[in-house]
């Protein structure tokens, strides 16, 4: 299977397979387009007659360029077959049992009030409440415990707003040091703020201990004034600008991701990523808003053309800042052509529910952030471990190959069948396939595949 696109003045050919990335002349790009549904003579003639009026490609080139492309095909670098289907779940088969995250919510409160907060401004449907010391300590424990031999584990501090229980993260962050040497560990921590209660000590802590942090921050003020207010209604962007502009200088301008949100209020996200760079900011990631059906800002199919053609617009803008000597990060735009996950990693995805899990601030288990609240979701607790074992091998079973929608989507092995929660979300089921999700992630990886040749090519 073999996807072609043209972008940023390229002809890319990906061979979704082999994972084998060409950019071709225009003869080589007519060729593979015919190659496999016409023969040798038919691809000659057809495409000897297109360019019948150019002196400069002769038969005889056309000639040569089929033969490199059967070339390639023979090498297995075109029209690879898919050989991968018998490993989907071997990898999670693998690895049962071993719990290699944790995204602790240490508060389930926050002090904004989101109109789109897919967590119910925090309180994800139901109590305000902060986890304590002890909840999550065990919760440590519980994700060492359960590592097996893992070395490296990761703990993502989350919320509702995560410095309103931001005593309880130095502690456990400081249990965690405490103990890792000595139970052959190593701890990466993320901390995730909407900036407000960011402090010196805060931006201290977190450049000592935090080996990435989140800012939420949607861009123009308006734009992010609209939704992310507190709950007298005042906007939160003057107050977290300044506070956030610190954290990045003290932080070296890395170790940060500006996490945006755009929704049907502002599809043209451009200009919110254009304010984020004038602000000095340069690690950046921009969503779609994830809510339900029919709330404040969601998507609609009028949106999709321009956010489309946003993604376009911000390859090239990545494209000619490059050149000229100012790159910057989009989150979704980072590929590596030389290497990347294993195929295993890209066939299973994420690891939600089975190495990856969310806690809840009483030392509940669900399988991410974005299920909690969802009783039918509940894996079990800190305390006893995983006793939903149904809903767990629902998710071991969950990798791109249970989806039968991806099966002849030319993406499925960089998504490996998308997010869980957006499919239980829209379909009610987590082996579903978020439609409109599904032609943004294919856009971004286009602009992705342009820029990473862009750069392979040195230009």
């Amino acid at each position: 299977m073999i996807h072609q696109f043209k972008l940023l003045g390229l002809n890319i050919v990906l061979d979704v397979c082999s994972g084998s990335v060409h950019a071709v002349d225009e003869v080589a790009y007519d060729i593979i387009a015919m190659f496999e549904s016409a023969s040798r003579e038919e691809i000659l003639a057809s495409v000897g007659d297109k360019y019948a009026n150019r002196a400069d490609i002769t038969p005889s080139d056309i000639e040569e360029c089929y033969a490199q492309v059967q070339g390639l095909k023979d090498s297995g670098k075109l029209f690879a077959p898919d050989t991968f289907r018998d490993m989907a779940g071997q990898l999670k088969d693998k690895t049962a049992g071993v719990v290699k995250a944790l995204c602790l919510h240490i508060a389930h409160t926050c002090n904004l009030n989101c109109a789109y907060c897919f967590a119910s401004q925090g309180k994800y449907q139901g109590e305000r409440a902060v986890m304590s010391f002890e909840t999550g300590k065990r919760a440590l424990d519980f994700l060492m415990e359960n590592s097996g031999t893992r070395r490296n584990l990761e703990v993502d501090f989350f919320g509702g707003e995560p410095l309103m229980n931001f005593e309880v993260v130095k502690q456990l962050v400081a249990y965690a040091r405490s103990v890792e040497k000595e139970k052959g560990k190593n701890f990466r921590f993320t901390l995730t703020t909407n900036g407000l209660l960011v402090d010196d000590d805060v931006i201290d802590f977190a450049n000592r201990e935090c080996a990435n942090v989140v800012l939420s921050l949607d861009g123009r003020k308006d734009v992010h004034d609209r939704f992310r207010v507190d709950y007298a209604g005042k906007g939160s962007w003057d107050t977290i600008v300044p506070k956030f502009q610190k954290f990045v200088e003290a932080r070296g301008g890395k170790g940060y991701y500006m996490r945006g949100t755009f929704t049907h209020n502002n599809p043209d996200f451009l200009k919110d990523i254009e304010t984020m760079l004038e602000l000095g900011f340069n690690e950046l990631s921009m969503e779609p808003v994830v809510c339900a059906h029919g709330e404040q800002g969601e998507l609609t199919e009028e949106d999709l053309p321009i956010v489309l053609e946003q993604y376009e617009k911000l390859a090239e803008l990545m494209y000619e800042r490059e050149k000229a000597g100012k790159p910057f990060t989009f989150y979704h735009y980072m590929i590596d052509l030389t290497g990347g996950p294993c195929i295993y990693k890209r066939i299973s995805g994420c690891g939600s529910g089975t190495e990856y899990m969310a806690v809840t601030p009483w030392g509940d288990l669900y399988p991410c952030h974005q299920f909690v609240g969802e009783e039918r979701f509940k894996l079990g607790d800190i305390y006893n471990g995983v006793t939903n074992k149904e809903v767990q091998d629902e998710f071991r079973a969950c990798n791109v190959y249970a989806h039968p929608e991806c099966c002849d989507c030319w993406a499925r092995l960089y998504c490996s069948g998308g997010c869980a929660a957006n499919a239980y979300h829209s379909t009610g089921s987590v082996t579903g396939v978020f439609d409109y999700g599904c032609k943004l992630f294919r856009k971004r990886m286009e602009c992705a595949l342009a820029l990473a040749v862009h750069k392979a090519l040195g230009e």
